[in-house]
């Protein structure tokens, strides 16, 4: 049985990452990058199918952990009747091949510990063939290659390799596992103790840059570690999560690829980076956006590949049980192909943010932006899958439509700020005529609230973006009643749910945990509407649910009490650290809060 989702903590080297276990184990690691095949899947599975496990080989007394200050660098100490020992977990920055080092350090007493390793690749599918080697254990199939480097002594029993050796006071065992193609030559070993002072470093130096200096600042610079964390830096794409099929109901279907970049993060990623002072990163994932939609704007999708791969097919690994039973586990996203207008929106938004933060970008970015409205003035009326990717016909979501808004509105903002031309009436007039298609049809009267889609009763947690993006001001009685109705309908337990619980459908049944992301967007209504309070409170409620790490998943099950979803979620991350400057900023002075995206 794997640990609890909130369990696990992540390191990471900027070009992939690994889960590891409050209990020592590593049971999630992804090589050559976020979304390769060449992967410990023990998460997903059981434990046969991949796991690097390094513990006191009697039960601990005691467990505790955390990470280094300000770095990616995770620290277990497991206390027993025979002492205390220190397992130091990273991967440095990248060199020429991936390097995961477990460092065993003895604390007090003398500690018996065993370490099983098994690896498995293709998803946990593909055992490979495993021999001594003068550099180390070599292990390799197909394309792929492990070596692990220690001074232990290892044997092999039931495709496991195993060490059993004592750790005592002031002593340190390296573990050293290193990933390369198995076409070239075997990588060469690098010194455990100058790495872990090179990732320390990498790290701090990295912190020392972050400029949030308001309340909650430690768990702001954790969320943003955990961004960078999720970076690919090759390319500047931020996955959405390094994991696949993490539940969002536990037991249930509903389990998904996230190791993929979503274009509807992107403006509040941008907002993130560059209110917190990181500008080369916010530079980097707009660029990323520039190269992935590069093409023609009717085949812009939704999310693209690390390196802006568009083909991402969706197919089940039917060999794996999926975390704590919850089948199927699926590879790659079917959803890249659906229609989603908002996409549109975002894009334009993020381009006219990072003018306005001056980031210097690319001379024709202009050029495209007029495509991508062209081709939107002809599409916005059409139905689309919304922003929660809704499987199934198209509806006329209220939140698309909103986008299709924030497009125009955006262009026409650029054009009157920065004196581009364009065909300036064509866009005031297709804004006016979005305005009015929304507010006539996605609002109800009954309700007194925006809803999902047109001809709905229903709500969904998107809704609550509309004053962020400037759609309305937060004054307006209709955004005051919509706040109320997300409030009565889809708060449970002081978290908000994203879809409306009244609606019985395969998707929305059984109910999925609260979305998180979701819960901090009603509080930044609030903190527009003025009510700080009440914003404060829903942040609160969001950081009580943070793992002893400050890690936090997609969604959280209320009943349970767990994080479910994928984890760590760039998009609760990434809403956190928006929510703390808004906060930050409305509570110092009058100033406009950091999420108004009108601007």
């Amino acid at each position: 049985m794997p640990c609890k989702i909130e369990d696990y903590g992540l390191i990471g080297d900027c070009e992939t990452a690994a889960l590891v276990g409050r209990d020592g184990s590593i049971d999630w690691l992804c090589w050559p990058a976020f979304d390769s095949d060449a992967c410990f899947a023990a998460l997903l599975g059981t434990r046969k199918n991949g796991r690097w496990l390094i513990a006191p080989a009697t039960e601990p007394t005691k467990i505790s952990r955390r990470y280094w200050d300000n770095t990616l660098i995770l620290e277990t100490q497991f206390e027993t009747v025979d002492g205390t020992v220190a397992i130091i977990d990273f991967m440095p920055p990248r060199g020429n091949a991936s390097d995961v080092v477990r460092l065993v350090r003895g604390i007090s007493g003398r500690v018996k510990m065993r370490m099983e390793l098994i690896i498995r690749f293709g998803f946990g599918a593909d055992i490979p063939w495993v021999r001594k080697h003068e550099n180390g254990l070599l292990a390799i199939c197909g394309q792929d290659m492990t070596v692990l480097r220690t001074p232990v002594e290892t044997r092999g029993e039931d495709l496991t390799t195993i060490a059993d050796f004592e750790i005592g006071e002031g002593e340190t065992v390296p573990f050293v596992l290193t990933y390369g193609p198995s076409h070239l030559a075997v990588p060469k070993p690098i010194d455990p103790a100058q790495a872990l002072e090179d990732t320390e470093d990498f790290w701090a130096e990295w912190s020392s840059r972050c400029t949030y200096e308001g309340a909650g600042r430690d768990l702001v610079l954790r969320s943003l570690i955990t961004l960078k964390a999720l970076t690919f830096a090759p390319t500047g794409g931020i996955v959405a999560a390094p994991t696949t099929s993490l539940p969002e109901k536990l037991g249930g279907a509903r389990n998904w690829d996230y190791r993929f970049c979503w274009l509807r993060d992107a403006t509040f990623t941008l907002l993130a980076l560059m209110n917190s002072g990181y500008t080369e990163e916010a530079l980097a994932w707009h660029n990323w956006l520039l190269r992935a939609v590069a093409g023609s704007p009717a085949l812009m999708q939704i999310m693209y590949g690390i390196m802006g791969q568009r083909r991402l097919l969706e197919w089940e690994a039917g060999w794996l049980a999926g975390y704590e039973g919850a089948r199927p586990v699926r590879v790659g996203n079917a959803a890249h192909a659906q229609l989603q207008l908002d996409v549109y929106g975002e894009l334009i938004d993020a381009f006219h943010q990072s003018r306005m933060e001056k980031l210097q970008l690319y001379e024709g970015s202009w050029a495209i932006e007029c495509s991508v409205l062209e081709h939107l003035s002809g599409v916005w009326d059409r139905p689309d899958h919304g922003i929660w990717e809704r499987r199934g016909d198209g509806r006329h979501y209220v939140f698309s439509k909103v986008m299709c808004w924030v497009a125009f509105d955006r262009g026409i903002k650029s054009v009157e700020k920065f004196g581009f031309k364009a065909p300036l009436e064509k866009w005031r007039d297709l804004r006016a005529i979005i305005h009015r298609d929304v507010c006539e049809k996605g609002f109800d009267r009954e309700l007194n609230a925006f809803v999902e889609s047109y001809d709905s009763k229903m709500l969904d947690a998107s809704i609550l973006l509309l004053p962020a993006v400037g759609f309305l001001p937060p004054s307006d009685p209709r955004v005051q009643g919509t706040l109320a109705a997300v409030e009565k309908y889809l708060m449970r337990d002081g978290f908000v749910l994203r879809h409306d619980p009244r609606e019985v459908t395969e998707e929305t049944q059984p109910i999925e945990g609260a979305f998180l992301a979701c819960t901090l967007w009603l509080a930044d209504a609030y903190v527009l509407a003025g009510n700080i309070d009440r914003a404060q409170a829903l942040f609160d409620q969001v950081v009580k649910v943070a793992n002893d790490l400050g890690l936090l998943a997609e969604e959280y099950d209320t009943q349970a009490g767990r994080q479910t979803g994928n984890f760590p979620q760039a998009l609760t991350h990434i809403a956190l650290i928006n929510t703390a400057h808004n906060l930050s900023s409305a509570k110092r002075t009058t100033e406009k809060p950091a999420v108004q995206r009108s601007k």
